[in-house]
């Protein structure tokens, strides 16, 4: 292992520009979800991204295999009964406005060390870099004594409809990786629920604010009547708005469900206005009398935490009163040894007495992997010796990544700490120098596993 081990990183180098290409031929691919496109499940773009990596697959000498409905795609090297896996994804998010961005989204630019475009961190980069790790033990002549499959996933920003249709029809890897998180690695993912609850709208309240289950709102616009008690009840409570002729808009603090604690929700600070200056409807009652500003729900689940994963999040993603109904849209990421029936039957339960029913909109199983697992072994072992960094620990997070579409895998990098996180911001760019110490730590992980 010795000799192996000492050229990798002179056959990295060989083949880094050669990554570089690959990775600026993807971002130019705009493979953001579009089910309106007929022929293909998730739109054209999405279809030529997956078509274009496996292109890549077979250039560097991997055997390929496309879905014939294109929800998913392969790449293997390597022989014998068992399989390891590294589970990527192709699809992005959405640009937003291009004007805050300093290069174009879709034209990978390499600037003072970096790669900026859509992509470059969430996820193409880092399952190129495992890939291009890969062909260089292909070229060191590494005999692979376990099949290493790369499975390409289109639909990770929505709803992992091509893990689901993969998990039907194809063998499972015994273990594996996503590289589609932080570095050391993720052990732990929290159970990821998004529901509704709703109920007839008799009030004469209309009110729609929040863009997504899984993000702490950041605005809230009020355009009723009473606006300026609103505001005075708003300045009372110690509440940020803006109040215009026509509307008051509630101000928060956007961050993802998964650290709700870390955000400012503009819907509830908004109900607890509404609730100030005496209205009263099936959704205002729940959220004061329930959530309030609390992120971990406390008075509907108790003290929900373990050891491993933390404490339970609740986050009001969306609210909606229209002229039949008033919906509230929540995320909860559940501790991983709770037990999501409790947590759907209590909250059904709690609902039911304010007139709202439970409607489940999505769900993903947490992910538990021992510390002690020979796949935390390995790759821990692997981290530490190429960064020298025997500090940071296994952590636990309440992201979701393809880690917990299968048994025995976790989130594998590619951010160090303390580097900064960019996906599915304006300027999503990776550094170059630490996507290269990644290829690194990826093709001393996939040595060890296919041994």
């Amino acid at each position: 292992m010795n000799n192996i081990s000492e050229a990798f990183i002179p056959e990295l180098r060989k083949i880094e520009k050669d990554f570089h290409q690959a990775l600026i031929k993807l971002i130019a691919i705009p493979s953001v979800i579009n089910e309106i496109e007929r022929y293909t499940p998730f739109g054209k773009n999405i279809d030529l991204a997956l078509r274009k990596t496996l292109e890549i697959c077979e250039e560097l000498g991997f055997r390929t295999f496309y879905d014939p409905k294109g929800y998913y795609g392969y790449a293997e090297i390597g022989a014998g009964e068992e399989l390891i896996g590294v589970l990527g994804h192709l699809d992005v998010v959405p640009a937003g406005s291009q004007e805050e961005w300093v290069t174009p989204p879709f034209e990978a630019t390499i600037k003072d060390g970096k790669m900026y475009g859509r992509g470059t961190q969430d996820d193409k980069g880092p399952t190129l870099a495992a890939l291009f790790a890969t062909k260089a033990l292909m070229n060191l002549g590494v005999t692979f004594n376990k099949r290493v499959r790369f499975i390409f996933g289109t639909d990770e920003e929505t709803l992992w409809r091509c893990m689901n249709r993969y998990c039907e029809l194809e063998e499972i890897p015994s273990m594996g990786f996503a590289p589609d998180s932080v570095f050391p690695l993720v052990y732990a993912e929290k159970g990821l629920l998004q529901l509704h609850l709703e109920g007839k709208n008799e009030t004469k309240l209309r009110l729609q604010a929040g863009n997504a289950f899984n993000a702490v709102p950041d605005t809230a616009t009020y355009t009723g009547e009473k606006q300026a008690e609103l505001t005075d009840a708003l300045d009372e409570l110690g509440f940020s708005y803006e109040a215009a002729e026509d509307k008051v808009v509630v101000l928060g603090k956007a961050v993802h469900a998964q650290v709700a604690e870390k955000g400012i929700n503009a819907i509830n600070r908004l109900l607890i206005g509404l609730k100030q200056i005496g209205y009263s409807s099936k959704t205002i009652e729940f959220v004061n009398e329930l959530v309030m500003e609390d992120p971990y729900a406390v008075k509907i689940f108790g003290d929900c935490e373990d050891e491993a994963s933390g404490k339970l999040k609740f986050n009001v993603g969306k609210i909606e009163l229209n002229g039949e109904v008033e919906r509230l849209s929540i995320d909860i990421r559940i501790p991983v040894t709770a037990d999501k029936q409790v947590i759907v039957e209590t909250l059904t339960q709690i609902a039911k007495e304010y007139g709202l029913d439970y409607k489940e909109f999505d769900y993903l199983k947490s992910i538990y992997v021992p510390k002690d697992h020979i796949l935390i072994q390995t790759l821990m072992k692997v981290y530490q010796e190429v960064t020298g960094d025997f500090v940071s620990e296994p952590i636990s997070s309440g992201g979701a990544t393809y880690a917990r579409a299968m048994d025995n895998f976790v989130a594998f990098g590619a951010i160090f700490p303390q580097q900064t996180k960019t996906e599915h911001q304006p300027n999503e760019h990776i550094e170059l120098a630490e996507m290269f110490k990644a290829m690194h730590i990826y093709a001393k992980a996939i040595y060890h596993l296919s041994r």
